[in-house]
Formats: structure tokens, sequence, C-alpha cells
């Protein structure tokens, strides 16, 4: 779904095969990258890691799709695909994340919507732990 929709969507930027970047990359609409990037990516739209990237950077996004090597952590506010040549080694934080058979994924992950309130344990002690809490 979201793959189709990036794919489909037109490309505003491309970074070719033997492009190098060092920086910081902010965009709309959506980019793909298949060179060597280093530095930080912002966008509210999408982001696509081609086959031959080379990706080291911190990414904040709408949706990714990774079909190459990312290294560093993701932030989507959308969504995180990660095809079956992609691999991501570091943290990533999304509401929803897609991994295809083969891809791999090397962080922890995160999936907590942003509008969406955090667990609270609302459960009243039991005596016997009440009484264990006072005594230390």
């Amino acid at each position: 779904m979201v793959r189709d929709a990036i794919e489909k969507d037109v490309i505003k930027a491309f970074l070719g095969d033997d492009t190098e970047f060092k920086g910081l990359l902010s965009f709309d609409g959506t980019v793909r990258i298949d060179g060597s990037f280093q530095g930080e990516i912002q966008t509210k739209d999408n982001l696509i890691i081609g086959e031959n990237a080379n990706v080291q950077a911190e990414v904040n996004v709408g949706a990714i799709m990774v079909q190459g090597r990312m290294e560093g952590n993701i932030n989507a506010s959308i969504k995180i695909h990660i095809t079956s040549k992609g691999r991501v080694i570091g943290n990533v934080t999304t509401p929803a994340l897609h991994i295809e058979d083969g891809a791999v994924l090397e962080g922890a992950v995160a999936m907590i919507k942003k509008d969406e309130p955090k667990i609270i344990n609302m459960k009243k002690p039991k005596p016997e732990e009440k009484a264990i809490e006072e005594a230390v």
C-alpha cells in the first residue's frame, strides 16, 4: 500500500548511483537516493533508499522505503517499509512497520502512535505489596 503510494508519487529529486552527498537534506514530495549520503534527512513526505544506496543518517520522515543499506535511526510518522534487499542498522520509531522476507533490521523498534496515550498502571497494590512498600 505505502510502497505503491511512494513509487507512484512523482520523484522531485534523485541522487544517482555515483552521487555522494554530506549534510542536511530537507524537502517536500518524494526523494530517491541511489548513491551515498551522510548526514541528516528531514521531511514530512516520502523517502526512497534505492538498492545501490548507502545511507548513514538520522532520518525524520513521513514514510520511507529502504531497498538498500541504511545506517542510523529512523523516525517515520506514517510507515517504514524495508524490502527484501533492504538492510537497516539502527533504531526505528513508527506507527506501522513492514519488513519483507530477506530484509535485515538490527536495532530497537518502537511502535507507539503519537496521539496514543501511554499505558499507566492503575492497579491498586495488594495488601501484602503495600506492606512491603511501607517496610522499605
